[in-house]
């Protein structure tokens, strides 16, 4: 095996230069990943309308449910392989590429089977109305049948980048995005199927990219291989597994009563382009939130290799370092947003009632963005070293605790000006509990190890 592919120096390396060379991919992969939904979206709203966008931003919680299932099992993996390949347990580490594929077909068949039938009755709760209903309906039916690829794609990316194969990761990532782009005007315009295409051109991406996986996988030669015996269900393993993914699965969940209750809220307040807006105000934040989250990749396997490997100092050298590029990220995400709202807002639509409601929400919500930047990777610090139960405090505490509860109160006080009025204000209270955990840990650290932290980085 090549020594750059080899998980072995995640605990000898630098942590600056092994989160260079990890969270680079991670990071192009996650940004060009962004930019398609954002470029998707722009060809919906010019080639369909502008009620599509509002009908594609309908989809969002039943997309966030989907993810949940996915990342349940997806992002434990990923930081179960991290683990065990710390502790050179390399059998533990197959035999968790095994279960997480099985589990993941498992999933993402059920998951269809049971919205599919239910959709229309589905999306209505989410919102959608008589006017963006067939919009949402023809998008979303096209991504559930192909949801069991998506799972297996997203489920093997991870392990593939956990197992030391960062650049093959992201170049999996960017064949998926770099083909949506080229068929979402074909099968959109040429072929005219609407939003529909969209949706196809999405699942016949990921399908070559799986492919793709799957061919890697196979080779005997890779420390992670399919081999025979690794698929057999492990119930240590899949609560392993399921432990670590719980907090990003509640968090997708939440995630989805979240845009449930702000889709319902402007759609009370303000109409259907209100729910549009929001669709474009999500699609920009997260394109700097895929950022933060491909750092948070690259941090993932050098954190938890490291606290496997009991060196403590390393994870919290790649921890410091990754909350600097985080916040410097989420920054310039305000400083734009806040100096340029029209001219953003005008990439998705030309309609100017939707050009309007999305600059009020861009100020709004992007008003305290550069403490996303450090409340994401301190989030993620806490799931990656496979401390479960903090992760998942964090996750409900910004979403549970004061996202969902301000989004039903605010609105009845506020109107529209409450729905949007209550992100910034969740972010900056999870932000100060986030920091405290945080601090408490790496003094933990600091005891376990000693002072000298800055030899490693």
């Amino acid at each position: 095996m090549k020594k750059q592919n080899s998980p072995l120096i995640l605990g000898t390396e630098s942590v600056g230069k092994l989160l260079r060379q990890y969270a680079i991919p991670a990071i192009i992969a996650m940004t060009a990943a962004s930019l398609y939904n954002m470029i998707d979206s722009v060809f919906i709203g010019h080639g369909v309308g502008s009620l599509a966008i509002s009908g594609l931003a309908i989809t969002f919680p039943l997309m966030n449910l989907a993810a949940a299932f996915g990342s349940l099992a997806g992002v434990g993996a990923s930081t179960l392989v991290s683990v065990k390949l710390g502790q050179k347990d390399y059998a533990g580490a197959n035999r968790v590429l095994g279960n997480v594929l099985i589990i993941n077909i498992i999933t993402g068949v059920l998951f269809t089977a049971v919205c599919l039938p239910f959709l229309d009755i589905i999306l209505y709760f989410f919102g959608a109305g008589e006017n963006t209903i067939g919009y949402a309906r023809e998008y979303m039916s096209v991504i559930l049948l192909g949801n069991v690829i998506t799972h297996i794609y997203l489920g093997l990316n991870a392990i593939l980048r956990s197992s030391g194969y960062p650049t093959m990761a992201m170049t999996a990532t960017l064949t998926s995005v770099v083909l949506n782009c080229i068929l979402n005007p074909i099968f959109i315009w040429i072929f005219d199927m609407g939003i529909k295409g969209a949706a196809w051109a999405t699942i016949f991406s990921q399908s070559v990219s799986l492919v793709w996986q799957i061919v890697h996988f196979s080779k005997k030669s890779n420390l992670l291989h399919f081999q025979k015996g690794i698929f057999k269900l492990k119930l240590d393993l899949i609560k392993g597994i399921f432990s670590i993914g719980l907090s990003p699965f509640l968090m997708n969940i939440c995630s989805s009563l979240i845009v449930i209750l702000i889709n319902r809220g402007l759609k009370e307040h303000s109409g259907d382009l209100a729910i549009g807006a929001y669709g474009i105000v999500n699609r920009v934040a997260m394109l700097f939130v895929m950022v933060v989250l491909g750092l948070n990749q690259g941090m993932q396997p050098i954190a938890g290799y490291n606290f496997g490997a009991k060196l403590y100092s390393r994870v919290t050298a790649v921890t410091r370092i990754t909350i600097g590029y985080g916040v410097a990220v989420t920054t310039l995400g305000f400083v734009v947003c806040e100096l340029f709202p029209g001219l953003i807002s005008g990439l998705f639509t030309s309609d100017p009632e939707m050009i309007k409601e999305s600059v009020y929400g861009l100020r709004i919500v992007f008003i305290v963005f550069p403490v996303v930047g450090f409340q994401a990777v301190a989030s993620n610090f806490f799931l990656s070293i496979g401390m479960s139960k903090k992760a998942i405090f964090l996750s409900l505490t910004r979403q549970v605790l004061f996202l969902i509860p301000l989004l039903i109160i605010l609105p009845r006080i506020l109107g529209t000006i409450g729905v949007w009025v209550s992100m910034p204000v969740s972010d900056a209270i999870a932000t100060g509990i986030t920091s405290i955990l945080l601090i408490r840990q790496l003094r933990k650290f600091k005891k376990e190890n000693g002072n000298n932290f800055t030899e490693t980085i």
